[in-house]
């Protein structure tokens, strides 16, 4: 008696597209800043995605490596292309230049900068964690994106609630969260007199009327107004629909920077010195008295720019980030506060290697390497 074999399960095979939605999961683009070029730069979404190589920056090294590892897209942290392009063209000292290698070898380009900097267990996460911060908060929030929506509020009989309640909600109204068909309703009385031009359902025109009604409340996306609008109106029994339509204000997800309390002080030295163990760091700076005790700590990967004086700033603080300009440094010293610079990119590098993790995780068929050309542009003198 033959035995029928079991068809292997055929193996998934991942495409660009597949690494953009990963990466929007992880890190989603509405999290960038508005001045920002992220997501999916150069490339077909359709591509077969085998090998993807990580790094901070794409430069001629970086290529080189991801041309011999047979790449089928880099991810780099910083966008490589940032703003409108004129021409691309081969051999010049142009970032172009690179852009157009990668497209002649096939190798898509996705970028995340900003996105990865706000994301939860995103960069400035990571290196708060190497400062010893447990529990941290965003410096700044931003509005959640894809979700401006509004309320609406009309007046109905009571005998026509769930004929207009089912309209709107077939409409694309009443959804919050993972709830859908949400509503509320109070009863109440209305008033009115109808003009000789109208026709009313209840009571006559021309007279003083009150009547008991029930206010009907539910959410919709901004978006679907229109529709849900239109079947409100289609299925209320008065010729003149009374609603009002209000806009909410989405609630506001993680954004840029981080701040927290150590669990236990450490001098603005001691803190340094355990940095750039931790990180490897060619050089770091820092700003402000070398044995004053830090309590609090505020994390701006890159270039900390003036994000870190929107909050009141104390002799207990510092500011851990990559690069500080000359007079930001002199702001510091007047308000007592310390601060700590790593280098721009020595900042950043921690994220790839737990992105490559998380990334994995995501698409298992997919191999992730992160860059060893990818290095600290600024040598150490020795």
């Amino acid at each position: 008696m033959s035995k029928t074999l079991a068809k292997p399960t055929p193996r998934k095979k991942e495409s660009v597209n597949d690494l953009c939605q990963a990466m929007d999961q992880i890190a989603p683009l509405g999290l960038a800043q508005s001045w920002d070029n992220v997501g999916l730069l150069l490339g077909d979404p359709r591509q077969p995605l085998k090998r993807t190589l990580l790094c901070i920056d794409l430069t001629p090294a970086v290529l080189k490596e991801a041309i011999r590892l047979k790449m089928n897209a880099i991810l780099a942290y910083h966008p490589p292309i940032f703003k409108p392009l004129n021409r691309l063209v081969a051999n010049t000292a142009e970032m172009t230049s690179l852009v157009w290698e990668c497209a002649r070898n096939n190798i898509a380009i996705y970028a995340t900068h900003t996105a990865l900097d706000a994301a939860e267990g995103g960069a400035n996460d990571v290196l708060a964690a190497m400062c010893g911060l447990k529990k941290t908060e965003p410096l700044e929030y931003v509005d959640q994106p894809g979700n401006a929506a509004c309320k609406i509020v009309t007046f109905v009989p009571e005998k026509a609630v769930h004929t207009i309640s089912n309209a709107v909600f077939a409409a694309g109204a009443g959804h919050i969260g993972d709830y859908s068909h949400c509503s509320f309703s109070s009863q109440g009385q209305g008033s009115f007199i109808g003009q000789e031009s109208t026709t009313p359902s209840v009571g006559k025109r021309g007279k003083f009327e009150m009547v008991d009604e029930i206010r009907l409340e539910f959410v919709a996306p901004k978006r679907k107004l229109s529709t849900v609008i239109a079947a409100l109106r289609q299925t209320h029994p008065y010729d003149e629909p009374a609603f009002d339509i209000y806009p909410l204000q989405p609630k506001p997800v993680t954004g840029i920077g981080r701040i927290g309390k150590l669990l236990r002080p450490i001098t603005l030295e001691k803190l340094a010195e355990k940095l750039k163990r931790e990180l490897k760091a060619n050089c770091v700076q820092f700003v402000g008295v070398p044995l004053q005790n830090i309590e609090r700590i505020i994390v701006v990967v890159g270039a900390a720019g003036s994000l870190p004086f929107k909050i009141p700033l104390g002799k207990r603080d510092a500011i851990i980030t990559g690069e500080i300009r000359h007079h930001d440094a002199l702001a510091f010293n007047r308000i007592g506060c310390g601060a700590i610079a790593l280098n721009h990119w020595t900042s950043e590098r921690p994220i790839l290697t737990s992105l490559a993790k998380r990334l994995t995780e995501e698409l298992p068929v997919v191999t992730f390497e992160i860059s060893s050309a990818d290095e600290e542009p600024f040598q150490r003198v020795k």
